[in-house]
């Protein structure tokens, strides 16, 4: 016969399940789960901390065994908040795989994981996924973020009433308090300086995991709508700037992940630009800083009237961007992708994405060439006849497979890294493999220059080359790009900015040469691009400033405008406005 429970006990508090783990209060699980994230999740945190904390003296280690045990108690009161226990195991089970990835990329590129990092990785696409892909990122996704989750699976907790649940917590947070809070004014120091050296923060996972993953599932969720946008700077006019015979065509060149110090032309002593450093006049401004240092947010960014101290991504989707300012004032824009995108730069423009289907020998599976870029655009262009500007949008040197965007005939530098893991090779394979890419990036422009030159009988024609953000490649242990703004080295937000003009270009313009010399050297960010190209295709707004504009100290004085080029420029900027338009994209896949 069974026998009657003892005085006291509940069948609340009994073990409940055949779990392989078997937790007898919610705190010993927490704690075991935040004891496995400090383990396993944190190698490349420990390692900076321990670089910056341990000189060989005991107060070292005593601050570190603290700072562990800190950790320790504050992952574990804060899964102790997530209530119930099924809807802890479900926290639990989100959190693993997100974990996997924040270490990955600590451990294998040195990146700090924030809000734009979860941005990047949740709107990577197909191509840009498998480029990723590798032995390393498989060990970490099924070993650190998959495997563990069948342990978790079958681990079981005792049940027990809401009282105890609040008791245990109680318990555990208040007795955690009073054994670490002692210690705090001991380590005052030291924790001052962790303060100052922000990275180390990023670098914790889960906790930066957590705070970017909810930072940016809040941004998402407000941003506005990209297909139905306000002009904040009323409706856009031509200029009597855009008078001439001939209409005006401009390539508009956005780089991927390149930087200036790898160009020759900004000083770099390898020969990287050797097609552009023949051509003059050509202008390459030496001083000009990134909006962000992930293309989510640069790009938009770069074309936004906020500018960088103002951005925000879910405000800018509600405004027109300067492409579609241009558009509305009556000129042809269309944008040409071989890239993971416009990040809605493009929404309410032709778009044409390129992909394996329309060259074989220039794609592969994971990506294409950048000369697919310039498919059937000569023959294109003889039917134009209004003022145009074509965006470019490129692959550029996107990592970590550098090797893979550029042909053999630019593998200028030997030995090149040849993997999409760069920790494994050579710091000078890894240097040769970039730069091979920034002479194949030297090649397209000067191909595209070539070509505005041929057109130069019926257009008056400029090109402007500039990257949407810069890379780091090993400096201070650190690859790739990324990293939070604050914190970002000068490789991630220092970026290459080309300008060249046909004659006819700057003398429609007046455009004074020595005056362009001195421009050169000025500072300049993605905040000017917005600006300069409204005045290099003689579109003003009202939010239009002549003084972020970085051509307008030298442009000369109008010429009179042709009546039949006024007339026909004026017609088309009456049209119905473009901006409520649906999207027109070819997709070339």
């Amino acid at each position: 016969m069974a026998r009657p429970p003892a005085s006291g006990s509940t069948r609340q508090d009994a073990p409940q399940g055949g779990g392989l783990l078997h937790f007898r209060s919610p705190v010993t699980y927490c704690l075991t789960i935040a004891g496995f994230f400090l383990a396993t999740f944190n190698l490349r945190f420990w390692q900076e901390t321990a670089a910056l904390f341990w000189q060989g003296r005991l107060a070292d280690l005593l601050f570190l065994l603290w700072l562990m045990l800190a950790l320790l108690f504050g992952y574990a009161a804060a899964l102790l908040l997530v209530p119930g226990r099924a809807v802890l195991k479900i926290a639990v089970v989100v959190l693993f795989p997100v974990c996997a990835m924040a270490s990955f990329c600590a451990d294998s590129f040195g990146l700090a994981i924030d809000q734009e990092m979860i941005r990047s990785l949740m709107e990577t696409d197909r191509r840009e996924a498998a480029g990723l892909f590798s032995p390393s990122l498989l060990l970490y996704a099924v070993g650190l973020g998959i495997l563990p989750l069948f342990l978790v699976g079958r681990a079981s907790m005792a049940a027990m009433s809401l009282r105890r649940h609040l008791w245990h917590r109680a318990v555990f947070l208040s007795c955690g308090m009073a054994l670490l809070a002692p210690a705090w004014h001991a380590f005052s120091a030291q924790l001052e300086a962790m303060q100052r050296h922000v990275h180390l923060r990023y670098l914790s996972v889960p906790g930066a995991a957590v705070d970017g993953a909810t930072r940016f599932a809040v941004a998402a969720l407000t941003g506005g709508p990209a297909d139905r946008v306000a002009e904040p700077g009323g409706a856009p006019y031509r200029t009597g700037q855009s008078a001439g015979a001939k209409p005006l065509l401009m390539f508009l060149v956005v780089g991927e992940t390149t930087r200036h110090a790898n160009f020759q032309l900004g000083g770099y002593a390898r020969p990287t630009n050797p097609r552009l450093s023949r051509i003059e006049p050509l202008y390459y401004f030496s001083h000009v800083v990134s909006c962000g240092t992930t293309t989510a947010i640069s790009l938009p960014c770069m074309f936004s009237h906020l500018g960088r101290e103002d951005f925000r991504l879910g405000e800018s989707r509600r405004h027109a961007n300067v492409l579609d300012t241009l558009a509305g004032a009556g000129i042809n824009v269309e944008w040409r992708d071989n890239n993971a995108g416009s990040k809605g730069v493009s929404a309410r423009i032709k778009t044409i994405e390129f992909g394996q289907r329309d060259s074989a020998s220039l794609c592969n599976a994971e990506s294409c060439l950048d000369e697919i870029l310039l498919l059937g655009l000569e023959q294109q262009l003889t039917h134009v006849t209004d003022d145009t500007l074509i965006a470019f949008h490129q692959m550029g040197s996107h990592g970590p497979a550098y090797y893979k965007r550029y042909p053999e005939a630019s593998a200028t530098f030997a030995p090149a890294c040849r993997t999409n893991e760069p920790a494994g090779c050579s710091a000078e394979e890894v240097r040769n493999a970039y730069d091979n890419t920034i002479v194949y990036t030297d090649r397209m422009l000067a191909e595209k220059i070539a070509l505005l030159e041929r057109l130069s009988d019926r257009f008056d024609t400029l090109l402007i080359y500039v990257s949407d953000h810069g890379e780091s490649l090993g400096e201070n242990g650190i690859l790739l790009h990324g990293a939070p703004y604050a914190l970002a080295p000068e490789e991630q937000k220092r970026i290459p900015f080309i300008l060249w003009m046909s004659t006819g270009y700057r003398e429609r313009f007046g455009m004074d040469a020595a005056c362009m010399k001195r421009q050169t050297a000025k500072s300049y960010s993605h905040d000017n691009l917005y600006h300069t190209l409204q005045g290099a295709m003689a579109t003003r707004n009202m939010l239009y400033r002549d003084d972020l504009d970085m051509l307008a100290s030298c442009r000369g004085k109008p010429a009179p405008a042709p009546a039949e080029r006024m007339a026909s420029m004026n017609a088309r900027a009456a049209r119905p406005d473009q901006l409520s338009a649906e999207s027109r994209t070819e997709r070339k896949e």
